[in-house]
């Protein structure tokens, strides 16, 4: 009795304690004001990329993919954009922010949407970056933060600690918010309908989720690839097209809803009662969890997508971040906001959007949500796979220290779905933050390469061509394996061919 009594408050005190070190010293002092920092400095050194050329960001969705080593076509830009949308469109947009309005309030979206305008030149820098140092592999490409990192800086020891820090955020803390979401939505859409023992629901959806999971991770990025293309589009488009019905149903609070954004993002209260730094972190925060901008997880993404040139990867990379912050998480605020109209108490913060969803549509409507959730968070759980094992690729290229990540990864996800649910978001928060703070550190220096090939880029686009790259058009760049002239990689082409 006495364990058994013991038990919760040593996992509340252990949550409370991570917590206070993530809103007091750690977000608040380091992560935030450098991530500010650095956005601002990539914001003026490529011109305002994220804002001038949103246009091309859409043209170049549609370039084609080369032919891998295995003789199949190579991950499309827009498959990679899909394999990061799966990691970011998910647990973050739908419970990440109806957690930062439940305790930053209605403000922290507007901050939300003002670090999305300003980390997207971080998106593009990152995942340019990660274009420009990726290596072959047999279905394509691969790469990341730990490449650039190694071959860009010289710093092999600083790629170990990214993908060592990748690996324990995605694919064991970030994969356990995700199987623990899923726990929360059907629960939620099960409690209606019949009473089951406690333990029954979250054993019975986490070996379920591990068999479904193994299915896709074992069929390689390609499969991975194929079924969050598959899922994506639909589930967003479900998901705004019942945003936008709570919004015209209540069309008339719309104007009070913005109202209330703008008053408490700036509010005298907030000031007064010290709650502004609060409201910001909040905001700040669950953008990163969402959009994943600085974050380091995107480019691992970028990377594996087949482009001529660095820089439509890192154009493609941010309009992600636009379309996860700018519509999807708008889509839940405006839900929950208009939906609960004005006051958020007494609902558990994972559960606000469901909720809120079914008080302006009805009973109906929190199965739909359910599914949607379980779907988001799904493809979430894929994306955390394969940012992991191409991690885990850099470290080692053993098979079988690949076979016991899948294992491990598996296992996570069959015990996020048992777990706490405040201990697994703050554990996110603090993984999330070293993993970021790891990346800004690393991209900055760099940052002055994606600049030179974004004024490559443009001088191409100016001339009426198609941008290619090759890496004859930077002599001076050191540790870059792809990107060689055409003349050489055909004669490496042939070379291959007659061996």
């Amino acid at each position: 009795m006495l364990l058994a009594d013991a038990a919760p408050t040593l996992d509340v005190r252990v949550t409370e304690a991570i917590g206070f070190f993530n809103d007091e010293i750690f977000w608040a002092w380091i992560l935030i004001p450098l991530l500010v920092l650095v956005s601002l400095y990539f914001t003026i050194g490529s011109g305002g990329v994220q804002f001038r050329m949103i246009p091309e960001m859409f043209r170049v969705l549609g370039s084609k993919p080369e032919i891998a080593p295995d003789g199949k076509r190579a991950v499309s830009s827009i498959q990679a954009f899909m394999i990061s949308a799966a990691a970011r469109v998910g647990t973050g947009n739908i419970i990440g922010v109806a957690v930062a309005i439940s305790l930053g309030g209605p403000g922290a979206v507007f901050w939300m949407w003002a670090m999305a305008l300003v980390v997207g030149a971080a998106s593009f820098t990152e995942s340019t970056l990660a274009q420009l140092y990726k290596v072959r592999d047999k279905t394509g490409y691969r790469g990341g933060p730990s490449y650039y990192m190694e071959r860009g800086l010289g710093a092999r020891w600083a790629g170990v600690l990214f993908s060592i820090t990748i690996l324990a955020t995605f694919a064991m803390v970030f994969n356990a918010v995700q199987s623990n979401t899923i726990v929360g939505a059907l629960g939620n859409s099960v409690g209606q309908v019949a009473a089951t023992p406690d333990w029954v629901l979250p054993v019975v959806v986490g070996l379920v989720l591990v068999l479904v999971t193994a299915l896709v991770i074992f069929g390689g990025v390609r499969r991975i690839a194929n079924t969050a293309q598959a899922l994506i589009p639909s589930f967003a488009l479900v998901y705004v097209l019942l945003g936008l019905f709570v919004m015209v149903v209540n069309y008339d609070q719309i104007p009070g809803m913005f109202a209330l954004i703008i008053q408490h993002a700036f509010g005298i209260r907030e000031f007064a009662a010290a709650g502004l730094a609060m409201v910001i972190i909040q905001g700040v925060r669950r953008g990163m969890f969402s959009n994943e901008a600085g974050l380091g997880s995107a480019p691992v993404a970028a990377a594996s997508a087949s482009v001529s040139h660095p820089v439509k990867q890192g154009l493609v990379q941010t309009l992600g971040v636009y379309f996860d912050t700018l519509v999807i998480c708008s889509i839940t605020a405006f839900v929950i906001l208009l939906g609960y109209q004005g006051t958020l108490d007494g609902t558990r913060e994972p559960d606000l959007t469901q909720h809120a969803m079914t008080a302006v549509m009805g009973p109906w409507a929190l199965h739909l949500m359910t599914l949607i959730i379980v779907l988001v968070a799904f493809t979430s759980v894929l994306g955390n796979y394969y940012y992991g094992e191409s991690n885990l690729e850099y470290l080692t290229g053993s098979a079988n220290a690949m076979f016991v990540y899948k294992i491990l990864f598996l296992t996570a996800t069959f015990l996020g779905a048992l777990g706490s649910i405040d201990l697994v978001w703050t554990l996110a928060d603090t993984t999330m933050g070293l993993m970021a703070l790891v990346n800004l550190v690393a991209i900055t220096p760099l940052a002055v390469l994606a600049f030179r090939l974004l004024k490559d880029y443009n001088e191409q686009r100016r001339q009426g061509i198609d941008p290619v790259f090759t890496r004859d058009r930077m002599p001076d760049l050191r540790g870059v394996e792809c990107w060689e002239p055409r003349d050489e990689a055909e004669s490496k082409e042939k070379g291959q061919v007659s061996s």
